[in-house]
């Protein structure tokens, strides 16, 4: 009897030191957040209903570490730190800033993206057109601002000059502005965009744009424009310059009219991958985003 419950013993350590990842049932993921958002908080919900869809839920069988940057660069890199010493399974990054901080602080601690550019327009991608191994999610391209500006005509009829904030160091807002000025040229508009580099400058920088008599002002995927657009669109309002944007989340926070991705979507589509790897053990396939919706806002039907 003892030798066959020792046998049994030893079975059972045997198997389980051949258990790889794939075979886990409990994982310890890292949800980062460049800053606090609440078009960016859809993609986090989604990401949790797809996780506990597939049965993964947070305190049963995984654990979650969650950290926010509240727009600051040092705090984000301080919390990716956090999580490579915490020896997470996976990191998941929400927005461009995250991913970015997350690939640059590790390369064997499995990442997945949501609401982020492709590796090429993050820069992400080696010179040999290789993306990082441990990266995996939901990317986007900027094919739906070229649908999204087209809408100009109909949101004001006769609209000439295009209005927009950026901040510089955002890789994605940068290769969109430059995407909206070349298709903005061809259909007939100018574009003019005015600098700033936080949530700060918003209101002074918004005022500024708005008194050079700009018919239409488009929101682009930028973090400054996402993190304080409450303010944008107050500013907007009392000049009577309606809000155009690619990101649909905007609309219920005072944009016109909006054609892009479902942002709550979005995460939900990164949330079955990161199933994938729960499931398998093994990074899937980066994947681009699929959702596409058009979003008028009662206002603007009116």
């Amino acid at each position: 009897m003892i030798r066959h419950l020792f046998i049994l013993l030893i079975s059972s350590l045997i198997l389980a030191g051949c258990g790889g990842s794939g075979s886990k049932s409990n994982f310890t993921i890292a949800l980062l957040d460049a800053f606090e958002d609440e078009t960016i908080a859809q993609a986090k919900k989604g990401f949790f209903v797809a996780l506990k869809d597939s049965g993964y839920i947070p305190e049963q069988n995984i654990r979650v570490l969650y950290r926010n940057a509240q727009g600051d660069i040092p705090a984000l890199t301080q919390s990716v730190d956090f999580f490579v010493t915490s020896g997470v399974d996976l990191i998941v990054a929400n927005t461009t800033l995250s991913t970015i901080s997350a690939v640059k602080k590790t390369k064997s601690i499995p990442i997945c993206m949501m609401v982020s550019g492709s590796t090429e327009l993050t820069g992400l991608r080696d010179k040999s057109g290789k993306d990082p191994e441990n990266l995996f999610g939901v990317y986007e391209t900027l094919e739906y601002i070229d649908t999204a500006l087209t809408l100009t005509q109909e949101l004001r009829p006769g609209a000439k000059r295009i209005g927009t904030i950026i901040n510089q160091s955002e890789p994605q807002s940068v290769d969109a502005l430059e995407r909206i000025k070349k298709n903005a040229l061809a259909m007939g508009m100018e574009v003019i965009a005015l600098p700033a580099s936080g949530s700060a400058e918003t209101q002074l920088v918004t005022e500024q744009l708005l008194s050079q008599n700009i018919d239409v002002f488009f929101a682009l995927p930028d973090n400054t424009i996402f993190s304080s657009f409450e303010t944008i669109a107050a500013a907007c309002k009392r000049k009577g310059v309606p809000i155009l944007t690619s990101e649909t989340g905007l609309v219920a926070r005072g944009a016109d009219m909006a054609f892009g991705a479902d942002i709550y979507q979005w995460g939900y589509d990164a949330g079955i991958e990161a199933v994938k790897f729960f499931k398998t053990g093994k990074v899937p396939a980066l994947v681009k985003v699929r959702v596409r919706k058009k979003i008028v806002a009662q206002e603007a039907v009116k």
